[in-house]
């Protein structure tokens, strides 16, 4: 499935989408810039938990998604971003039959810990392109991601549209870019990402149920709200559905009708989630974090913490989030 968005008004002052977006928290895994003199052509494969993106700022090439049939063999031009939400396998090519090898297999020196610079294929006319895998760290973010097409596609549009604004600033910065060039690249690609996860979501009403509909909910998206505001304090179901003004058990029974699990269910991996992201910074220890999010033992928050994201607490205060990791790890190799 494709689809193609446009930029729409801006949103209101309450706004679910925005707080879906703001609470996941997009993290950058793997940024490129590209030149690709023709013939030229390389394989993506699959990266589970990641959205890749890419940005074609001159020249042009055609595009192939594993398993979206009216994905295949689509022609990406300049001032064109393509998004591929759940880091499914693609090909990228100059032209259709030409070889593409793993892009694992190309050189592509980091010039640091995520940007990598790739200079690729023969001695014909030059594409230019940014490209990149980021991924949104929070667990809601799957039922999010799930909501998206195969293939999101933005395509060129006259100037005023804030998409296409954010793309010539990202080509004059591959262009023309100085010191620094590097980190501006990566900050405007991820608005750029952002910019078309909101614009899918917004234009598809199929996209709009589960979670982020429950963000929407006058009553439940109050509780959320509450939560995301402030995951480390000592929630009660009384305590939500008194926020959401509805007696407990009406409560209990439209929150997980709307998203999918319990009420404390949802406190608990929301207070993980930010236990993670605590842990990840490594200046707290697993004790501290403990006590931040009203745990009466360590163990006790070790196993929880464990069970919720899949990973022992130290090994994230140490190394973060596995998922990160290991998908920066198999392009910076």
């Amino acid at each position: 499935m494709l689809c193609t968005v446009s930029t729409a008004p801006p949103f209101p002052a309450a706004d679910p989408l925005g707080e879906a977006l703001h609470v996941l928290r997009m993290d950058g895994v793997f940024y490129c810039r590209s030149e690709l003199g023709e013939p030229w052509g390389m394989t993506l494969p699959p990266t589970p938990g990641c959205l890749w993106f890419h940005v074609v700022t001159s020249g042009g090439c055609r595009l192939t998604v594993d398993g979206a049939g009216d994905g295949a063999d689509r022609e990406l031009r300049p001032g064109e971003l393509v998004v591929v939400p759940r880091g499914t396998g693609h090909v990228l090519r100059s032209a259709p039959g030409v070889s593409a090898p793993d892009i694992r297999s190309i050189p592509h020196p980091m010039l640091d810990g995520r940007y990598a610079l790739l200079r690729h294929g023969g001695d014909g006319p030059v594409t230019r392109m940014v490209c990149g895998a980021v991924r949104f760290s929070h667990p809601a973010a799957g039922d999010l991601v799930a909501s998206l097409p195969d293939l999101v596609r933005v395509e060129p549009s006259p100037i005023g549209d804030r998409v296409q604004d954010t793309l010539r600033l990202l080509a004059a910065e591959v262009e023309h870019g100085g010191p620094g060039s590097d980190a501006v690249i990566t900050r405007l690609a991820d608005v750029l990402v952002l910019q078309a996860v909101r614009g899918t979501l917004r234009a598809d009403a199929a996209t709009r149920t589960g979670w982020l509909g429950a963000l929407a909910d006058d009553r439940i998206g109050r509780a959320l709200a509450a939560v995301h505001r402030e995951p480390d304090r000592d929630w009660t179901v009384a305590a939500l559905a008194a926020t959401a003004a509805m007696s407990r058990s009406a409560f209990s029974a439209r929150f997980t009708e709307l998203v999918g699990e319990s009420a404390m269910g949802y406190v608990t991996r929301w207070r993980m989630q930010a236990a993670a992201e605590f842990l990840s910074g490594g200046s707290g220890t697993v004790a501290q974090a403990a006590h931040r999010f009203g745990y009466r033992s360590e163990a006790a928050f070790a196993r929880a913490f464990s069970r919720v994201v899949g990973e022992p607490a130290g090994r994230v205060r140490r190394h973060g989030l596995r998922g990160a990791v290991e998908a920066l790890e198999a392009f910076a190799d």
